[in-house]
């Protein structure tokens, strides 16, 4: 393969990634809107596109295992094609935990816990995933690092969030509870828990990008381990 069509390869497989990435950021915002605003339609369509997420991700890790396949890449050109690889990994992640929060939705019916901020940190995860792409593509090894430790805000929210739903829990005093009342209750905990975790997860993904991305630019792995 001529060297000129191998560069090109790879600003194409560039190009493909940005393009994943912008899906997934619009399915975790779909995700995050259908969850504040019970929007079944919008969670079904969510749900019903992640099978767009997944076969771009096929196609993409076919995309490099090709392009290490037809031709020796040199040092930078490796980095850049392992990168790419696991960045999508993580995008595709970050699409499932996306289609997680459509399927909450389906069941939440109102807010049992309104003094959980679920939309301030989902945003929070979401702009992470979004300047961790931006620095993917403009090669920003700073913006990299300062996304990472972003995550120490994110895993405090988190932990927060958590603190307060199990605290208000014990707190909660109830008149005399059926079974029903108490199973509701304790599906609306285990949702609005399981829901912490995933934009937790969201985070860390973001954390990943920024990994891989620094170890594209300068082969360092400091943010790896």
């Amino acid at each position: 393969m001529a060297r000129d069509d191998f560069q090109q390869q790879l600003a194409d497989l560039e190009e493909d990634v940005l393009y994943m990435s912008e899906l997934v950021l619009e399915r975790l915002r779909m995700g995050l809107d259908a969850l504040e605003q019970k929007d079944r339609e919008t969670a079904r369509d969510v749900i019903e596109g992640d099978h767009e997420i997944n076969q771009l991700y096929l196609d993409l890790e076919q995309d490099c295992i090709d392009l290490l396949a037809l031709q020796q890449p040199v040092a930078s050109d490796l980095r850049f094609i392992a990168s790419s690889f696991k960045i999508i990994t993580d995008l595709e992640r970050v699409g499932d935990l996306a289609t997680n929060l459509a399927e909450y939705s389906l069941s939440a019916y109102e807010d049992v816990f309104p003094e959980v901020d679920v939309q301030a940190i989902g945003t929070l995860t979401h702009d992470m995933i979004e300047d961790a792409m931006t620095a993917y593509a403009e090669r920003d090894t700073d913006a990299c690092r300062e996304i990472a430790s972003r995550d120490d805000e994110l895993d405090e929210l988190c932990e927060q969030a958590s603190q307060t739903v199990v605290r208000d829990l014990i707190e909660r005093e109830l008149d005399a509870p059926d079974d029903e009342e108490i199973e509701e209750l304790l599906n609306d905990v285990s949702r609005l828990l399981l829901t912490i975790r995933d934009l937790e997860r969201v985070g860390d993904h973001a954390v990943n990008i920024s990994a891989r991305t620094v170890y594209m630019v300068e082969s360092d792995d400091e943010l790896i381990y």
